[in-house]
């Protein structure tokens, strides 16, 4: 099954919960929540205080997206505001298996992220203790962006890593995802699928949620 997962970072945070439920209402599987530290990425988004005043408003799972640097000094404090996954950046982190197994001793679920210009070969060595890997197919810290071709080709390198590895690896793609071309990433061995833009856009959740599912018919 591919699971949608919407990034908050596009919401209006004005009406944040009614957008919140506005997902719940449309069976999305996981919240996208995008951290930003202004120093691993260009940019500053929320921490841990937004995480625990909208957990209480909705049971999909947290999908908790660490753009910063040195992520393990936060990964007790987004465990406890309710992350369900937490995925940090390859490129952030100077340890980063001794991370995967912190993230994972408490009780949830461990990924990591690859920037665009990453290859896909320096995590064959930890893959099979992953529950996810996220291609990012944008640089990171800014929504809107459009996608980079060259991403798709990453992502087959992940499936074909994960089918020998780790064959029950979530493959997330996060950037520039549309519904002109979400059925190509898709057909490249992405089941996860992070969209920000083009959920939020013009306050049409439901609307944009359909097109996004309809295009994968």
């Amino acid at each position: 099954m591919i699971k949608l997962a919407p990034s908050i970072l596009s919401a209006d945070f004005s009406k944040l919960g009614n957008e919140i439920k506005e997902l719940e209402k449309n069976n999305i599987e996981l919240i996208h929540i995008d951290v930003m530290d202004g120093m691993f990425v260009p940019n500053i988004s929320f921490g841990t205080p937004i995480m625990k005043s909208i957990k209480t408003l909705t049971k999909i799972p947290f999908d908790v997206h660490l753009m910063i640097e040195d992520p393990s000094r936060y990964i007790e404090d987004f465990a406890k505001a309710g992350a369900d996954i937490i995925t940090v950046h390859y490129e952030a982190d100077k340890h980063i298996d001794r991370t995967i197994n912190y993230i994972k001793s408490f009780g949830i679920k461990a990924s990591v992220a690859l920037n665009p210009g990453t290859s896909v070969n320096l995590i064959k060595d930890i893959i099979s203790d992953l529950d996810m890997v996220l291609i990012m197919s944008v640089n990171p810290g800014f929504g809107g962006q459009k996608y980079i071709s060259y991403c798709s080709k990453k992502i087959e390198e992940v499936k074909d890593l994960a089918d020998k590895f780790n064959p029950n690896l979530m493959i997330q793609v996060d950037g520039g995802i549309t519904k002109d071309n979400i059925k190509e990433v898709v057909s490249k061995g992405a089941n996860v699928i992070v969209a920000g833009s083009a959920v939020f856009k013009n306050n049409h959740i439901e609307s944009n949620i359909k097109q996004l599912r309809g295009a994968l018919v």
